[in-house]
C-alpha cells in the first residue's frame, strides 16, 4: 500500500474517466457511427493505457529526482514494477491492435509513450522546456489514441457515404488533442514555477530556474491564453447554436482559464502557483466531460 502514492492515482482516474467519456458520452451517441472496438475491448484499451501511464508515473516519482529520495524502493524493485506494468499494458495493446490488423502501428504508439516516459524520468527531465512539451504530448496522446483505435481501422471498410462522418469525428479528436496539449503545457510551466526551490535543490533544469518565476509566469499566461483563443474559435465555428455546450465551456473551461490568468498576474508565492496549477488541472477534468455535454446538447436539446 505504501507504493500507491507513487502512481498518481488522481491523474490515472482522470485519464480513465476521459477515455470512457469519449466513448460512452461521445462516440456511442453518434447515430450510425461505426467503431472498431466493442465495449469490452475498449475497456481493455483503457486498462492498458492506465497501466502504461502508471508505469511512467511510478518511474518518474521514484527515480525522477534520484533514488536516494525514495529509500524504501530499491532500484531492482522499482524497475521490476515499471517493466511489469508496461509488459502487461503493451501486451494488451498488441492483442487489440493485432485483432484490428494494425499491430505494429498501434502498438508502436504505446511503445513510444512508454519509452518516452522512461527517458523523461531518467534523463529528459533535465532538458529545459523539452520536459514540459513531452509531458503535454503524453497528456494529449490518449485523446488521439481513441481516434486511432476506434476510427482509423474502419476507414477501409466503412461505406463511401459514411467516410465523411468518420473523417469529421477524427478531425474532432485532433482538435480535442491540440486543445488538451496547450492546457497541459501551461500546467507544466505553472507546476515548475510552484516547485522551483525543490527543482533547484534536486538539480533539475527548468524554465523558472533559468529565467526566474516572474518571466516564467508571463510565459504561462501566454500559454494559458492559447486554449481560450482556441475555444473562442471553436465556439464561433461549431457552438453558437449549442447553448448548453457553449455555456458549459464558457463557465467551466474559459472561466477557469481566465481566473488562472488573473491569478498568474498576481501570484508571488509557491502556494499561489500550486493553487493555480490545481485550477488548471480541474480544467482538464472539465475538458474531459465536454464531449459528453456537447453530444447531449446536439441530441436532446433543440
Amino acid at each position: 500500500m505504501k507504493l500507491i502514492k507513487y502512481f498518481n492515482i488522481p491523474d490515472l482516474l482522470l485519464l480513465a474517466v476521459g477515455m470512457l467519456t469519449l466513448k460512452v458520452g461521445f462516440l456511442d451517441q453518434q447515430p450510425g457511427a461505426l467503431q472498431a472496438l466493442n465495449l469490452a475491448e475498449y475497456l481493455l484499451l483503457v486498462l492498458a493505457t492506465v497501466l502504461v501511464a502508471a508505469g511512467g508515473f511510478f518511474m518518474n516519482n521514484v527515480f525522477g529526482f534520484g533514488k536516494d529520495a525514495n529509500p524504501e524502493v530499491t532500484e531492482s524493485k522499482g524497475y521490476n514494477i515499471y517493466f511489469a506494468l508496461n509488459i502487461i499494458g503493451i501486451g494488451i495493446v498488441y492483442y487489440l491492435a493485432n485483432s484490428l490488423g494494425k499491430p505494429m502501428l498501434l502498438t508502436g504508439l504505446y511503445v513510444f509513450a512508454a519509452a518516452t516516459m522512461y527517458f523523461y524520468a531518467t534523463s529528459l527531465k533535465e532538458m529545459l522546456v523539452a520536459n514540459n512539451i513531452i509531458t503535454a504530448v503524453l497528456t494529449a496522446l490518449p485523446v488521439i489514441t481513441v481516434g486511432l483505435f476506434q476510427l482509423f481501422p474502419i476507414l477501409g471498410v466503412v461505406p463511401e457515404d459514411g467516410k465523411p462522418m468518420v473523417s469529421m469525428l477524427f478531425t474532432l479528436f485532433i482538435d480535442y488533442s491540440v486543445f488538451t496539449f496547450f492546457v497541459a503545457l501551461a500546467l507544466g510551466i505553472i507546476n515548475d514555477i510552484a516547485t522551483t526551490d525543490a527543482d533547484y535543490n534536486a538539480g533539475v533544469n527548468t524554465l523558472p530556474i533559468l529565467i526566474g518565476r516572474e518571466r516564467s509566469a508571463k510565459i504561462a499566461i501566454g500559454l494559458t491564453a492559447i486554449p481560450v483563443v482556441l475555444f473562442v474559435y471553436y465556439a464561433d465555428k461549431y457552438l453558437l447554436q449549442l447553448i448548453y455546450a457553449l455555456a458549459y465551456g464558457v463557465v467551466f473551461i474559459v472561466g477557469l482559464l481566465a481566473y488562472s490568468i488573473i491569478r498568474l498576474l498576481q501570484a508571488k508565492s509557491a502556494k499561489d502557483f500550486t493553487h493555480i496549477a490545481g485550477v488548471v488541472k480541474l480544467v482538464l477534468l472539465f475538458v474531459a466531460f465536454f464531449s459528453a455535454v456537447l453530444t447531449y446538447n446536439i441530441n436532446h436539446v433543440k
